[in-house]
């Protein structure tokens, strides 16, 4: 081509450009220049605006697409539905609504996918309301401090790591060590303990066996009638995986803004930042720190702040959260980690090394924290837990010493002792979440030196018939008890009597 030529064309190029005049139906229709991996290209909607709903006219009917990526001069934006049918050169308008999900009462006891659709072979669900799934989390001002317990039934965690309605607490550590079986234990002393808690399990990249047998369980538990399941599979395109934990908490937020309470759990944030990492890469965004896009703090940020405790003006109602997160090799300082580490109110580390050496739930008492919770702790469980925390980190230091010499000291060999029965006490099988009066009185039992004489390996058999006698022996003390109340002295002696009973019959 001649210089004279490529002259020409620049001018007509420039030309053209200066002469350009913006067309109005460009602000209301656009054209797909480009779609691949579930995510299309679009030239035109200049009005669109960030996560609001695109309808794409395609033979086979409406596909729906949400904006994602603003750039000057087209839209980025993801499918949410089938994208064989939808080609380059389609019209795209802007459907005039940012994404809303079915929110209310309606979804209780059923499992649907992010978008609210039935995923249990039940009926269509007619919910009254909807909600965004993506919205502003309630400012400062529109808050309250957390101090009312939820309970989670797991003795380990109500007594050094307690929770509040309203608080953010996650569950970290690595695959197959008990993490979503803390979670599912906590929504069934929901119901056991009748709190009117309204669970919602958001599964992200689950197999739907797994979530079959979750259901069936919180069937047999009678649990699911207050348990909304969010749930989405391996096989589920990436924009579902990244919508489902927004869409779950605004449905979550219906029962928090209508005065009531619920608790989210998030399963896991692991696979959403993967999921979110996807897209990103196919919206050509820049990955960062270990291939991850910039902004995935603010990913998790977002959907953690939308947890609360609603102050009184805004009727009371409270969120709590429980993400879980997955670590590489026991790795807590890895990126997504310390990421939620940084975003929630304290952290549930579980320990492989704990795991499978029997302690279940194999919670590190070093490394787990709750920077809310012990204002929120009933004040009977706070009266026996004080030291309980502090005197197990010391039993595990101390224990790793003691196995390379035996010339121990007294009082050395006393705290190892406790340590073990401590130890003992605190594993607790999955589904049987223990209730208020069961924490304290085993708690009593152990601190006030009455199970001295019971060797650590008969400790649960001692807990069991120490339960079963207070409950034949004195229900009615123990249903008192059960209301949360710091225990009184005559209690404390009571406990103390039936335990140093009990033990007479397990001591060597």
């Amino acid at each position: 081509m001649t210089e004279l030529s490529i002259t020409d064309l620049s001018n007509d190029l420039r030309n053209a450009i200066e002469n350009l005049e913006t067309k109005k139906q460009l602000d209301e229709v656009g054209v797909i220049t480009r779609i691949g991996d579930g995510v299309a290209w679009i030239h035109g909607l200049r009005s669109a605006g960030y996560s609001e709903v695109l309808n794409i006219e395609t033979p086979e009917g409406i596909v729906e697409a949400f904006a994602l990526n603003l750039l000057e001069d087209e839209i980025g934006a993801v499918l949410l539905g089938d994208d064989a049918s939808v080609k380059a050169g389609q019209t795209v308008r802007l459907k005039g609504t940012v994404l809303e999900v079915p929110v209310g009462p309606e979804l209780l006891g059923r499992v649907v996918s992010p978008l609210g659709h039935p995923l249990d072979g039940g009926p269509a669900i007619n919910a009254k309301q909807t909600g965004l799934v993506e919205r502003e989390a309630i400012g400062v001002m529109g808050r309250k401090s957390v101090f009312e317990p939820l309970m989670t039934g797991i003795v380990a965690i109500d007594a050094m790591f307690p929770i509040g309605r309203g608080q953010r607490e996650l569950i970290i550590g690595d695959r197959q060590t008990g993490k979503t079986a803390l979670a599912i234990d906590t929504m069934i002393n929901q119901a056991k303990q009748d709190t009117g808690v309204v669970n919602v399990y958001v599964a992200i990249g689950q197999k739907f066996s797994k979530i079959a047998r979750l259901v069936e369980r919180l069937k047999q538990e009678g649990v699911m009638d207050q348990t909304i399941i969010v749930a989405t599979s391996p096989s589920d395109p990436a924009s579902l995986l990244y919508l489902a934990p927004y869409a779950a908490t605004a449905m979550g937020e219906y029962f928090r803004d209508n005065s009531q309470h619920a608790l989210m759990i998030y399963d896991d944030l692991t696979k959403h930042a993967v999921a979110y990492r996807q897209m990103s890469l196919l919206l050509r965004r820049p990955p960062g720190r270990e291939a991850y896009p910039g902004d995935v703090f603010y990913l998790h940020s977002r959907l953690l702040e939308r947890s609360a405790k609603l102050s009184d003006d805004l009727g009371g109602g409270s969120l709590t959260a429980l993400p879980i997160i997955e670590t590489q090799a026991g790795d807590i300082s890895a990126y997504i980690p310390t990421n939620v580490i940084s975003i929630t109110d304290g952290q549930i580390f579980l320990e492989t090394d704990l795991f499978y050496q029997g302690i279940r739930p194999a919670i590190s008492a070093g490394l787990s924290v709750s920077r809310v919770g012990g204002a929120a702790q009933t004040g009977a469980v706070k009266s026996v837990s004080s030291h309980l925390k502090l005197g197990l980190s010391q039993f595990r230091e101390l224990a790793s010493f003691a196995q390379f010499g035996s010339d121990l000291d007294e009082s050395t060999k006393k705290l190892i002792d406790r340590g073990q029965r401590l130890t003992e006490l605190l594993k607790q099988p999955q589904y049987k979440p223990a209730a208020i009066w069961e924490q304290v009185a085993s708690l009593i039992a152990v601190n006030n030196d009455c199970f001295d004489t019971v060797p650590a390996a008969q400790i649960k058999n001692a807990q069991a018939a120490l339960l079963t006698k207070l409950w034949a022996d004195s229900k009615k003390e123990m249903t008192e008890l059960d209301k949360g109340g710091k225990p009184d002295e005559a209690m404390i002696k009571l406990i103390e009597k039936a335990a140093t009973s009990v033990a007479k019959g397990f001591a060597l």
